[in-house]
C-alpha cells in the first residue's frame, strides 16, 4: 500500500471530519476536539491543517448556506475524500500492527522502571 504522509495533528483533525460528519466546519471541528481531548487548539493551527489536508486531497471543502450570524457569509464544511479514507485505514492498520507486535511484557508495569 502507499505511504501516506499524515501528522499526528493532522489525524486528530481527519477523524474529528468523520466524527461530525456533514456537520464539520472550522468552529464545530476545534470545539469537538477541544472536547474530546482536553486539548486546546488555536484557530489558526486548525486552519493551517484543514489546508494542508485538503492540498493532500484527503479533505474537501464546500460552501454552505450563508447566514445572518456570519454577516452573510456561508459556513465552509469538511469532508472526507476517499484518497482520505485510504490514509485513515493506513495509520490505522500501521498502529495496530505496531500495537501487536509489542510484547505483553514489554507494557507490563511491574517491569517499567
Amino acid at each position: 500500500m502507499k505511504k501516506f504522509q499524515l501528522g499526528e495533528f493532522e489525524e486528530i483533525v481527519m477523524l474529528t471530519v468523520g466524527v461530525l460528519h456533514g456537520d464539520a466546519y472550522g468552529v464545530s471541528i476545534k470545539k469537538e476536539i477541544e472536547e474530546r481531548l482536553d486539548r486546546s487548539v488555536s484557530v489558526g493551527a486548525l486552519q493551517s491543517a484543514l489546508k494542508r489536508l485538503e492540498d493532500k486531497g484527503y479533505l474537501r471543502s464546500y460552501s454552505g448556506e450563508a447566514t445572518q450570524e456570519r454577516a452573510g457569509r456561508p459556513k465552509r464544511y469538511f469532508e472526507i475524500t476517499a484518497y482520505g479514507k485510504q490514509a485513515l485505514e493506513y495509520v490505522r492498520s500501521t498502529r495496530n500492527a505496531l500495537w501487536d507486535a509489542i510484547p505483553k511484557v514489554a507494557l507490563d508495569v511491574k517491569y517499567l522502571r
